[in-house]
């Protein structure tokens, strides 16, 4: 009976630990995209061997990281209101949605550095399925294009958030003005060809 408790309080102790690594790493590189392990452990109150028994590289770490913050950001997207007429929703998306990718903007630079895109895209599958929907939804109302395909669209939407953040970073932008350029990039990208390109207003 001991040991069966022993293992217990053993596997409560990794899940703390593994969860203290991560809320660190979320903050220190949140702040620095460039923070170190050494960094990290400090913040987490963890020694580098315990970081190194639960992650085996800085790569694992961040990707950690990643999933946490896209994951709470799935959690504030998910009270988005996408029903109702496309444009409207699509702007929604687009301010929501910039909000999360303006607070992770160092951690997205981390995992730029540290992940393949492959990875990245695969950790935005949540975020990206939601606009899938909304695109094809908006499609089947006449109100996106429909001669390019449905993942291209949403690549082009999230490519643009994205870059973004590069714009903000050289000083071109600044963040209280992206989400209104995004939705107005990404209104004339999906409007279908030929049609007058609606103002990000809702108006034309």
């Amino acid at each position: 009976m001991g040991s069966k408790n022993s293992t217990a309080t053993k596997r409560a102790d990794a899940l703390r630990s593994i969860e203290a690594i991560v809320q660190a790493a979320a903050e220190c590189l949140g702040r620095n995209p460039e923070a170190s392990l050494s960094e990290i452990a400090r913040a987490a109150g963890v020694g580098r061997v315990t970081l190194y028994a639960h992650f085996t590289s800085r790569a694992e770490v961040v990707d950690a990281a990643l999933s946490r913050a896209i994951d709470r950001g799935n959690e504030a997207l998910d009270a988005v209101d996408l029903t109702g007429d496309p444009l409207l929703a699509l702007a929604r998306y687009v301010e929501a949605g910039w909000q999360l990718v303006d607070q992770a903007r160092a951690l997205l630079v981390a995992a730029q550095k540290e992940l393949s895109a492959g990875r990245i895209r695969e950790l935005h599958s949540g975020p990206a399925a939601r606009v899938e929907t909304l695109v094809a939804r908006g499609r089947a109302e006449g109100v996106f294009r429909t001669d390019l395909p449905i993942a291209w669209l949403v690549n082009v939407l999230h490519t643009i958030m994205h870059s973004a953040t590069e714009e903000i970073r050289a000083g071109r932008l600044t963040s209280d003005r992206a989400a209104g350029h995004i939705t107005a990039t990404v209104l004339a990208a999906f409007t279908p060809p030929g049609r007058p390109v609606p103002e990000p207003d809702g108006g034309v």
